[in-house]
């Protein structure tokens, strides 16, 4: 047997969503080959959920793989879906399999995301994978606080899908990956695995994503292969997933140490502490200046003012003028600032003084 693409969908308690997500596969312009979904660690519906896709014959074929007592969390259940793969080709990826597509369970993609996909692929033999521009969907909010905080995280998600529009990608996106199968095989035959399977690896994609471009691959991203993912609707639930990023970013960054790969990585987080420290002295001492002579003796702060009204919202003028509003306004973004400067400095501080817990 022969495919041209596979996608692999761990699904860990996504009941709510894995359907909508398997239907965006269906829905495809060029549906996939194959669609493997790996029932990971779950104590909910979506295994029976899941079967009930792979029984319907209108849909891709699917396999649905149950991993109740899988303890590496995502990446085991990749190389639980990916091992299953290889052996139902006869061993190898290379020339049995073409691309695969690793995407979550709950993002939904665009509907030309596969054929945008394989059509960037096939432009470079070199590309090992390409990363999905992510977006946020969601029109659910119960309270002015959680809609702040929900609208804050597509504006982040739209500025950060319009920058990752370029060659050499920070890291692939764990919601939407397309990967070229001979690079994934090329990762086995090195290190025996795709994705690194132990505990303290909290991000599998950018892990993932150092190894590729270590053993010789390219990565890109491109703005028109879009997934659409889930926000988190709560303050404790959106710094939970960001210092599981970050932290999980500090970690792996620690273990490689200073190479032509991480230097960037190491070099943006060092600059963007110097900056937090650098603006929350200069501009507490400029508070206190405007709060005695006011506006008219700080030409410097008018200047500045009108920098921070107009950058931030020409940023972000891809997702509309709503948006370019909210980012005119300052505050809200400041505001988010906060947020985003806790978890950034906590999750340093908790990778130099806390271990990672086994998923249980």
């Amino acid at each position: 047997m022969v495919y041209g693409t596979v996608v692999l969908v761990p699904a860990r308690n996504e009941e709510a969503g894995v359907l909508t997500s398997l239907e965006s596969l269906a829905g495809q312009s060029r549906p996939p080959d194959l669609i493997v979904v790996v029932v990971n660690n779950s104590t909910d519906r979506t295994d029976e959920y899941a079967r009930r896709f792979a029984a319907d014959e209108n849909t891709p074929p699917t396999v649905v793989l149950n991993f109740p007592d899988n303890p590496h969390k995502k990446a085991g259940a990749l190389n639980h879906g990916l091992r299953w793969l290889r052996e139902a080709v006869g061993g190898r990826l290379t020339n049995r399999v073409g691309h695969i597509l690793v995407m979550d369970a709950d993002t939904e993609l665009h509907s030309r995301f596969v054929e945008r996909a394989q059509n960037v692929i096939a432009s470079d033999p070199q590309l090992g994978g390409v990363s999905a521009a992510c977006l946020g969907r969601t029109d659910l909010w119960r309270n002015p606080w959680q809609r702040f905080l929900l609208g804050m995280q597509i504006i982040e998600y739209g500025r950060a899908a319009h920058a990752r529009y370029r060659q050499d990608v920070h890291t692939m996106s764990g919601a939407g990956s397309f990967y070229r199968a001979e690079a994934l095989q090329n990762l086995i035959d090195w290190r025996g695995e795709v994705f690194w399977e132990d505990h303290r690896n909290l991000v599998e994609d950018y892990e993932t994503t150092l190894a590729l471009k270590e053993s010789g691959w390219k990565v890109t991203a491109n703005q028109l292969c879009i997934a659409y993912t889930d926000l988190m609707p709560t303050l404790r639930e959106l710094i939970q997933q960001r210092e599981r990023w970050s932290r999980g970013t500090v970690d792996t960054l620690r273990r490689r140490g200073w190479t032509r790969f991480t230097w960037h990585s190491i070099t943006t987080m060092i600059l963007g502490l110097v900056g937090m420290v650098y603006i929350l002295g200069w501009g507490s001492g400029q508070l206190v200046l405007l709060a005695k002579y006011g506006f008219y003796h700080q030409p410097l702060l008018w200047a500045l003012f009108g920098f921070w009204i107009v950058y931030p919202a020409l940023r972000v003028r891809n997702l509309g003028w709503k948006a370019m509003l909210v980012e005119a306004l300052l505050i809200p973004e400041l505001v988010y600032t906060v947020v985003r400067s806790y978890w950034l400095v906590s999750s340093i501080a908790k990778s130099y003084v806390t271990r990672v817990s086994a998923w249980k």
